[in-house]
């Protein structure tokens, strides 16, 4: 890969709150370091994409009031930036909004994030009109099977019976379980022999009715949790539950520098069009 390849990375959101000491009365935009590092690890320029809402219009869409898309700054759209990018990374990050695959929160702390979900909608929206790939990866992938249709478990542990733990605050990205791989998928010829590593486990929701046009890649072994998708069709869109991007050189884990290759191949081939 070159360095001419420029991937898209969705931006995590921080409201205003003003109980933060640094710009607690604006929304910051931000994206994880590691996320970026990861990008540029396969010789690809990493490139933050900020919601194109103008002031205020963030906070009126988290209170029902307006959405993303109502009023932009500039005229900048988002399929501006999907016409300008070769590919796009869904970066992991806050829970979803229940209401996105039509459900109430059933505890006041799933509420998740609205304004991220509309944004990054419609994110996924421009790329794959555009004809451009799309990686997601752990809120990436719930975001993208809703985006399609699907719907998600607010909470594994309360929700998914006999569920193994998917998270742990303590260990964060050391928190590993094991990995199945479905025979003769994509990723099984990604990831020869992945069902003798580890991966990384950072979350609390997962799929629970998966999206139409997609395939399940793999899955936990231990309770079935959904652990990697892909689209059927002709879009190339495909997703991780766990962090890559997390990932070190150490024995037992998985290694799967392949899955970011695969997908700046697939975004190189398009630049090439």
């Amino acid at each position: 890969m070159t360095a001419s390849l420029k991937i898209g990375i969705s931006a995590c959101f921080l409201h205003p709150d003003p109980a933060r000491a640094a710009y607690g009365k604006n929304t910051l935009q931000y994206i994880e370091q590691s996320t970026a590092h990861w990008v540029m690890a396969g010789g690809a320029l990493p490139v933050m994409i900020p919601s194109v809402a103008v002031a205020g219009a963030s906070e009126q869409a988290a209170q029902g009031n307006a959405t993303q898309d109502q009023a932009t700054q500039g005229n900048v759209l988002l399929d501006d930036y999907a016409r300008w990018l070769d590919g796009l990374v869904m970066h992991g990050g806050a829970d979803v909004w229940p209401g996105s695959y039509g459900e109430q929160a059933l505890k006041p702390e799933w509420q998740g994030d609205r304004v991220r979900d509309d944004y990054e909608i419609a994110l996924v929206k421009a790329f794959v009109a555009a004809g451009k790939p799309v990686f997601g990866i752990c809120r990436g992938l719930q975001l993208i099977n809703v985006a399609y249709g699907g719907s998600l478990y607010q909470d594994i542990p309360t929700q998914h019976a006999n569920a193994l733990a998917h998270r742990d605050e303590d260990a964060f990205s050391g928190h590993f379980h094991a990995l199945s791989v479905v025979p003769g998928s994509r990723l099984a010829r990604l990831l020869p022999g992945a069902d003798s590593y580890k991966i990384n486990s950072i979350h609390h929701q997962g799929i629970k009715r998966l999206a139409p046009g997609f395939a399940v890649e793999a899955h936990c072994p231990n309770d079935g949790v959904v652990e990697a998708i892909r689209h059927t069709g002709s879009d190339w869109v495909a997703a991780v539950q766990w962090h890559p991007e997390f990932h070190q050189r150490e024995a037992g884990v998985l290694d799967d520098s392949p899955l970011l290759h695969d997908f700046l191949a697939a975004a190189a081939a398009v630049q090439k069009v």
